[in-house]
Parts: structure tokens; sequence; C-alpha cells
């Protein structure tokens, strides 16, 4: 299989399902003439004419707005964010608007449409630019909220996200623009809601979604090398959540790790250890472990950077005290 890079397998997605479907169209800052921010739609502006990968004026509210209107007029709206942190300008479109509509309507009307952009820090883009919005939007039904950590999950979920008659969230991250991975050439599909092992393991699991897949997967390469087989679940999709994957992972393990980034409080990873506890508690041979970013804005300086956000050593130590190491 070829070895593309995430923007390309983005750009894969959204333009194999415009040219699939006259109602598929891109709108965002800098999309268009500039090639996208970070050059997830280089070349589509030529392909498909400035009537549908349209560039907008510095005004998130008013261009999820339009998005929400051309939804329910039919259409099928890539509404791109140059950064998910900017989205909190447009939270009352995306919320009051774009999630509750299909419910408030009586199903009258659809929501097909599709919010995407860079989630997450990046590095050194300091509080305003490092948001993860993960758990702001997992919060509120009528939302589906996706986040993948591959360019073969970041296409197959994109493209099953455009094709969906809900309003879904897709969380990209910055740091992963240029990951490289390998893509088939034929058409697929990613059903939203379906986990993924991305590593088999028995001694404990560790749950996580998007960048710190990676991550994860570094920490468990490390764990290996002191006997401890651990088994990195990727959820890939936050809301709706896949509970068979994640309880039977559970089940099999009975130690967890839960890895999200963002701040702790009220986050996607409690809301996870609640449903744990919840369901199969009785599978559990100790408490779960959760590791987040520090509970603090994040900082500019590099070095006060990495005190904060989530790094491999501290998925181990995490590892470590489930397995009774520590």
């Amino acid at each position: 299989m070829p070895l593309i890079q995430m923007r390309e397998a983005l750009r894969q997605a959204m333009s194999e399902e415009m040219r699939r479907d006259p109602n598929v169209f891109l709108m965002g800052e800098e999309v268009a003439y500039y090639d996208g921010a970070y050059k997830v739609s280089q070349g589509m502006l030529a392909e498909f004419g400035p009537d549908r990968v349209v560039d907008t004026p510095i005004s998130e509210n008013g261009f999820a707005g339009l998005g929400v209107g051309a939804a329910m007029a039919g259409m099928r709206p890539i509404i791109e964010f140059m950064t998910w942190n900017f989205s909190l300008v447009a939270y009352d479109q995306i919320i009051n608007s774009a999630a509750r509509i299909y419910q408030m309507s009586a199903g009258t009307y659809k929501m097909p449409m599709v919010f995407r952009g860079a989630n997450g820090h990046a590095e050194n883009l300091g509080s305003q630019h490092s948001t993860a919005v993960d758990s702001l939007y997992a919060h509120f039904p009528g939302l589906k909220v996706v986040s993948p950590s591959t360019p073969y999950d970041a296409k197959g979920l994109l493209k099953s996200a455009i094709r969906d008659d809900n309003p879904v969230i897709f969380l990209e991250s910055e740091l992963m623009y240029g990951f490289k991975g390998e893509v088939p050439e034929e058409e697929y599909l990613i059903p939203i809601g379906k986990a993924d092992i991305k590593r088999d393991g028995t001694d404990l699991v560790i749950v996580c979604w998007g960048k710190h897949v990676h991550t994860c997967l570094r920490a468990a390469e490390e764990l290996a090398k002191q006997g401890i087989s651990a088994l990195v679940l990727d959820l890939r999709t936050i809301r709706p959540l896949d509970h068979e994957a994640l309880f039977a992972a559970v089940a099999k393990t009975h130690r967890v790790v839960v890895v999200q980034e963002g701040f702790p409080y009220a986050g996607v990873g409690a809301e996870i250890i609640a449903r744990i506890q919840e369901s199969c508690f009785d599978l559990l041979d100790g408490p779960i472990v959760r590791v987040t970013n520090r509970d603090v804005p994040q900082p500019y300086a590099t070095n006060l950077e990495k005190l904060v956000i989530i790094t491999a050593e501290r998925v181990i130590d995490a590892a470590l005290t489930v397995v009774g190491r520590k």
C-alpha cells in the first residue's frame, strides 16, 4: 500500500467524497487559495473550483452557521477550523444549532456536516492555541466525536463522517499532519463507533485515542522490556463509545490506564473510568489510573510545556502503578 502523510489521507477522503457527491463542499479559513493552513486542501481549489472550496473571513461563528443552513438545505458541508481553539467562537452554532436541530425539528431536518481541524497542543503555541476540546463536544448528545491516530484511520473515518446524516466533530492533530502510514488505493470506510487494538497484550489495557496512541505505543514497547504486556486500545471514536471493545479489553487484562489529552477535571477519561466501574467493576484487579495534561493553562515556554503534556514516561509510570510494580 502507498505510504502517505496524514494530510494527504484527509485530502483524499474529502476529494473522493466531493467527486462522489456534488453536495459535498469544503469551507473555512485559507482552505482555497492558500491550499490550507496545513496544506490539507492543497490542489482542491484547482479541481473543484471556488464554489466548492470556499475561503471565509475570520468569522467562525458566521461560517459555521452558514454550514448549518447548508446542511439543513440538503448539502453536506465540511467546515474546517484552522484550530479547534477557534471553534469556541462558533460554540453556539455547533451546540445550539447543529447538535439539536434534528431533535427540535422532530426529524424534519437532518444535519449531515463535518467540523474538522487541528486539536490539542502542538509546540510552543501557548494557551489559546493548545486546547484539547474532546470533552467540550463529547458532552452533548446530537454530536459524534472522532479522533483518528493514523492516516489509514483518518481517511476511512472522514469518509464515513462525510456520509453520516449527523454532525461529526473530527479532531485532528497539527503534530500528525506529516505523520506517514499505509493507505490502500481502493475505496474503504471505517465505521464510526468502532475501536481498534493497536497492540495486543495481557497484563493491562491502555485506553487512548488521537495522537497519544503513539505515545502509548512507545510506552508499551518499553514496558515489554520489563516483562509487562500492554494492550493498546485506540478508541478512534469518543462518541459513540465502543463499549463492547472497551469492556472486552478490561475483561482480558483486569487492569486499566486511561490516557486523555486535555485537563483531568470533567474530562473524557473520567467518563470512561466511570463507565468501566459501573459495568465491569468486578473484573478489575486494582484501581484505574488516569494520565492527562496537568491541570493548568498550557504554557508557552518549552521547558514548562514538557512538564504539562502527556509523555511516554508518565504512561509507563501509570502502568507500573496498576500492575503493582510501584
